[in-house]
């Protein structure tokens, strides 16, 4: 049977266009390798005459400059050729799919070629990664060492949970793998917002001069999270500078290829955080504490509300003036002050704030009294809590003691000056969940916290545990704009034997680092030495 001329002139047209983009691709491949070939420069100087004024450093810095550049541009190119590649393939799909409709079935079935079954098969393989991956679902885990914590980056650093005792934990990506992966991740998500698809909800006709583009300098922060037998996630995020609206692109790579997750825009601009705060007494803090919240909250947010939880009488009445002073102050009057004439309970404060709403929904924050945190962190408390679907357990950076830390220093500097994330300076509270962000109608569905909890510490770890077991999200992550300031810490008798170990431990753990504890400890073989040292100089001196 003849195949019916537009037949012939579909397969023709096809012919021709696979040739045309063969001819392209072999173009790309041509100028990708005259790029990377070595040039010379035919006015260079000649190295012997250099070679006897600028050293032997001097080439090594110049050929190692050289190479950089060229293996730079090596892999722009060949981000260049894989997107061909990847709009060559779609290009193909789309013709065969249109060929398949033009042209007659043969024997009732369409024949598919071994080729096109392979990469069928990859396609699927890939996707059941996703599938399988904690992306868009949560899993039941048995404990809270079972979560995989994210870490977080922005455009020049990333902020690393894994230290060991040689890495920092706020670092540049030195790394070159490393360095290249976060470029072509920030560039990936670029793709997909300003090159919307159908799937994101955009009509085909609307041209680009009508959606505002963004670039590289509109990335705000992402993290990213791998699971070793399945791939790496990664929750990115774009803001324009007058703007309020976010762009979340989630992107996985299933050991292979990016494949985007989902492109949504997130609008916070009328977000509400309830920011509860527990307290019984320590009124020095709480009054840092308002300074803090009076800057970064009424002056820059604009978007809070504080509840305080106040234990017991002495004290209160100071607690009060405080508020009281900053409203007169600042005219901000979303507050409230919960008075409860009880003994100290962490948890039960925490519970009785989030009861205390009566609006309604309302993202919460729980916070204590020594924590410090920036609006950009009140962000991102809005970003990665979602009701009904996600809970943000942010990692908070912990000052160590200034005390030893600055011990060279007359007096510590003030607080604003100790927010840095140095080895020296303090350490990720990875063993901590007490600063969460979610939603009241999530805390209530869990259950809330145990109540039974007495005294210090268990009531986050209890209420961390009933979300690992549930179906939401754990957002798991160190984030820049949170630090807890160094405070000293009783221990007391009443307390349980694990409860007094968990104390102890974290009082240890606050104190200093490895290095400042290690010259504490041989402090006296430290002056002996220098007193020896002197002895010797006298010595040699009245010699």
């Amino acid at each position: 049977m003849r195949m019916p001329r537009r037949g012939l002139v579909i397969q023709a047209r096809t012919r021709w266009l696979l040739v045309g983009l063969a001819l392209l691709f072999s173009l790309v491949l041509l100028m990708y390798l005259l790029e990377c070939a070595p040039q010379t420069d035919g006015n260079g100087s000649l190295p012997g005459v250099v070679g006897e004024t600028m050293g032997k450093e001097y080439y090594q810095a110049l050929l190692q400059e050289q190479e950089e550049h060229y293996q730079n541009r090596a892999t722009s190119l060949k981000r260049q050729i894989a997107q061909l590649k990847q709009e060559l393939q779609e290009m193909s799909d789309k013709l065969k799919s249109l060929q398949e409709k033009k042209s007659p079935k043969v024997n009732g079935m369409n024949y598919q070629g071994t080729k096109e079954q392979t990469s069928n098969d990859l396609l699927e393989f890939l996707h059941s990664q996703i599938d399988k991956a904690e992306v868009s679902v949560g899993a039941k885990l048995p404990s809270e060492y079972g979560v995989i914590p994210f870490e977080s980056f922005t455009s020049m650093k990333v902020f690393q949970l894994e230290m060991g005792l040689t890495r920092h934990p706020e670092e540049k990506p030195v790394r070159k793998d490393k360095r290249d992966e976060l470029v072509e991740v920030i560039e990936a998500g670029l793709e997909v917002i300003n090159n919307p698809d159908e799937e994101d909800g955009q009509d085909e006709d609307d041209g680009v001069g009508d959606r505002q583009l963004y670039s590289e300098n509109d990335f705000i922060e992402g993290y990213y999270r791998t699971e070793r037998d399945k791939g790496t996630q990664y929750e990115l995020f774009y803001k324009k500078m007058d703007g309020m609206e976010y762009r979340h692109v989630t992107l996985f790579r299933p050991f292979g290829p990016l494949m985007k997750v989902k492109s949504e825009t997130v609008d916070i601009s009328r977000s509400i955080i309830n920011v509860i705060v527990p307290l019984a007494g320590r009124t020095e803090a709480f009054a840092q504490f308002m300074q803090n919240f009076r800057d970064v909250c009424i002056h820059q947010d604009k978007r809070v509300h504080l509840t305080v939880v106040y234990f017991g009488q002495d004290g209160l009445s100071e607690v009060k003036s405080i508020l009281e002073s900053v409203a007169r102050e600042t005219d901000f009057n979303n507050y409230t002050l919960v008075s409860l004439n009880e003994e100290f309970n962490r948890g039960r404060g925490l519970d009785m704030g989030a009861r205390a709403w009566e609006k309604g929904e309302v993202l919460m924050f729980f916070c204590d009294v020594d924590v410090y945190f920036t609006a950009e962190f009140l962000n991102s408390c809005r970003l990665n809590a979602e009701p009904g679907k996600k809970v943000f357990y942010p990692v908070v950076f912990s000052l160590y003691n200034p005390a030893i830390v600055y011990a060279n220093q007359d007096i510590p500097p003030p607080v604003e000056q100790q927010l840095v994330h140095k080895k020296d300076s303090g350490f990720w509270r990875d063993f901590g969940f007490g600063m969460t962000c979610q939603y009241r109608t999530d805390f209530l569905t869990v259950g809330g916290f145990d109540l039974e909890v007495k005294g210090w510490g268990g009531e986050d770890v209890h209420l961390y545990r009933k979300y690992l077991h549930g179906e939401l999200v754990v957002v798991r992550t160190p984030v820049p704009g949170l630090f807890h300031l160094w405070h000293e810490k009783h221990c007391a008798d009443e307390l349980t034997p694990e409860q007094y170990r968990m104390c102890i431990q974290s009082k240890a753990m606050n104190e200093a680092s490895h290095s400042h504890l290690g010259m504490l400890v041989f402090r006296e073989e430290i002056e002996a030495h220098l007193r020896k040292q002197a002895y010797r100089t006298n010595s040699e001196a009245a010699g």
